[in-house]
């Protein structure tokens, strides 16, 4: 039996790929810092084996446990898929509320990516959640879509490097999804445009669909995300820096 192992996984994307897994008959760890919320879900998932780690990843020494976990007990497929942002100008919010963004989406993303590869073989999987935002800005956000764009030509290096191991590395790339990531930011993805907005079964099934697939270092979800980027091509980087100000929920 295939093992995954999801961080974020007690709600949005991580829930719902954590379903999607466990339908294919893949033994899930749970990672989150909510122990409750945690049970539920992995009493929801089919099959049996399934198990849970109670970690908060901004949190030095429950990263290093997670990490020690993953070289110890290996896995065929990790997804890293915890993240935040925080929505609001930037001298508006507290450094250590920005620092912790990063420390999230980018040092645990780094630490458990090397955890997982220095075990990893031929047929395994790393899966990086990025953001459609990693290819553009988002004033609002700043530290976010900094995160996302460091994500995204991280992922894309280590695709590279191994590949010709048969090692499969991808960065995945949703757009505005309706999930309460964005009320954990501090506002609601109502703010964006409806047409841009995908559901987490939407976004869930092309991440499972790529990770079958097992060929892009880059994937994109949703055809109304790639149309956004070609438009995007079109235009002055001024000028798409000032669309996304426009939608941005963080401006105000």
């Amino acid at each position: 039996m295939k093992t995954a192992l999801i961080t974020g996984a007690s709600g949005g994307i991580g829930l719902e790929i954590a379903h999607q897994l466990a339908s294919q008959n893949y033994q899930v760890t749970l990672v989150a810092r909510n122990e409750e919320k945690l049970q539920k879900v992995m009493q929801s998932l089919n099959g049996n084996g399934h198990s849970i780690l109670v970690v908060d990843l901004t949190v030095k020494e429950d990263l290093e446990k997670l990490a020690g976990h993953i070289k110890t007990v290996r896995y065929n497929v990790l997804i890293n898929n915890a993240g935040a942002a925080v929505y609001g100008k930037f001298t508006e919010v507290q450094i250590e509320d920005h620092l912790k963004v990063m420390r999230l989406n980018m040092d645990a993303l780094v630490v458990l990516s090397y955890a997982f590869l220095q075990n990893a073989s031929a047929g395994d999987s790393l899966v990086n959640i990025g953001s459609l935002i990693g290819f553009s800005s988002l004033p609002g956000a700043a530290v976010y879509a900094g995160s996302k764009a460091f994500v995204t030509n991280f992922s894309e290096s280590l695709w590279f490097e191994y590949k010709n191991k048969g090692i499969f590395v991808m960065g995945f790339n949703p757009g505005a999804t309706a999930s309460d990531f964005h009320e954990n930011a501090g506002n609601t993805a109502k703010e964006f445009p409806k047409f841009v907005v995908s559901s987490v079964k939407e976004v869930s099934d092309k991440l499972f669909a790529a990770l079958q697939e097992r060929k892009q270092p880059r994937v994109v979800q949703g055809w109304n995300n790639k149309l956004m980027l070609f438009g995007f091509k079109f235009l002055s980087r001024k000028a798409g820096i000032k669309i996304m100000g426009n939608l941005s929920p963080g401006i105000s």
